[in-house]
């Protein structure tokens, strides 16, 4: 089979396109971001593909903030290959090929060679309907948290220069009070989402059997997971969805001298790291569970103790995935003997 890569730089409003075929790489055109520029953009590499005689076209896409997915939709319903790459990934594998210069239509070209090389790239497909609501949703309350704590966080400023007062005052009281009503509306909305499906209410009932998930934390982790289920075709191991979200380890070693401090890749979405950790921080607090034994185990081997919160926050991933991959409750006996 001869593949056409295509490689896409999303914006807003447009679409930079470059193609890579037998070791050369060169622009198409640019694009509206839109259905209209969808249909010319399926015109032109149709042809490319057929005076290139392809039969097969696959894009490659960066993610850029939401814009890129009615284009990525557009593609799958074409019956085309579709991926959409780590950026942190591509952007220290583009400086590794020499790429400097940075602008749309060479990232477009660049994007198209980095599919090409890529021997194992994840193909994209769509979440179920239910699932893309529900993740809509819950990027949106991720949206209010931050503009809520954007906003207390001005109000802090203003108290520390004592201008917490007046007009101001009454600007960000009302504006907080919006927003914090708004986001117990989405919450609302999302338990309704769930209560009205249920095979997502089986589902979440059974990831908040697993130590440090609870009720705020459940959903976002059940989107998240059938996603990566997508992405990966049911096959992606516990391993697999730690580096995806990047929660792997990253030893630093050089030789029989260098010994740098370890850390962790921090190459996958940094929301679901974020909730994971604090999943973490509420599960080792209760008592009697497998993630306080593991986590206290960790501690006492002299492990300091951010480290090993961060390792339990990679335990509650571990255990959720599995539960979610195999839809049977938690094994606590099992958990604990593993963790001792």
């Amino acid at each position: 089979m001869v593949k056409l890569v295509v490689g896409v730089d999303v914006s807003k409003k447009q679409l930079d396109v470059g193609f890579w075929e037998q070791g050369d790489g060169s622009f198409l055109g640019t694009y509206d971001n839109n259905t209209k520029g969808f249909k010319a953009l399926a015109r032109d590499v149709t042809a490319k593909a057929d005076e290139l005689d392809c039969n097969q076209i696959h894009l490659i896409i960066e993610p850029t903030g939401g814009y890129e997915h009615r284009l990525a939709c557009f593609g799958y319903d074409k019956g085309w290959q579709v991926s959409l790459p780590n950026p942190r990934q591509l952007r220290k594998w583009a400086e590794g090929m020499g790429y400097r210069a940075k602008t749309d239509r060479q990232d477009a070209i660049m994007l198209a060679q980095y599919g090409y090389l890529a021997h194992k790239l994840a193909l994209w497909r769509p979440s179920p309907e239910k699932i893309a609501e529900l993740q809509a949703l819950i990027d949106r309350r991720v949206d209010l948290k931050d503009m809520i704590q954007k906003e207390e966080n001005r109000r802090d400023a203003f108290r520390a220069r004592n201008r917490y007062q007046g007009g101001i005052k009454a600007s960000l009281d009302q504006t907080i009070a919006r927003l914090e009503q708004s986001l117990e509306e989405i919450n609302a909305a999302i338990q309704e989402h769930i209560d009205q499906d249920p095979d997502l209410k089986e589902q979440i009932k059974l990831l908040r059997g697993v130590p440090g998930v609870g009720q705020k934390s459940a959903p976002m982790l059940l989107a998240f997971f059938h996603r990566f289920y997508c992405l990966t075709e049911g096959k992606g191991s516990s391993k697999a969805i730690t580096a995806y979200v990047g929660l792997d380890p990253q030893p630093c070693e050089s030789g029989r001298t260098v010994r740098g401090r370890s850390s962790i890749s921090k190459q996958g979405n940094s929301v679901i790291r974020a909730q994971l950790y604090m999943c973490a921080v509420g599960g080792t607090g209760a008592k009697h569970t497998p993630l306080t034994c593991f986590y206290q185990r960790l501690v006492a081997a002299g492990k300091k103790k951010i480290l090993a919160m961060v390792a339990s926050a990679r335990k509650v991933l571990v255990w959720a995935w599995a539960v979610f991959k195999s839809q049977q409750p938690f094994d606590t006996k099992k958990a604990y003997a593993r963790s001792n």
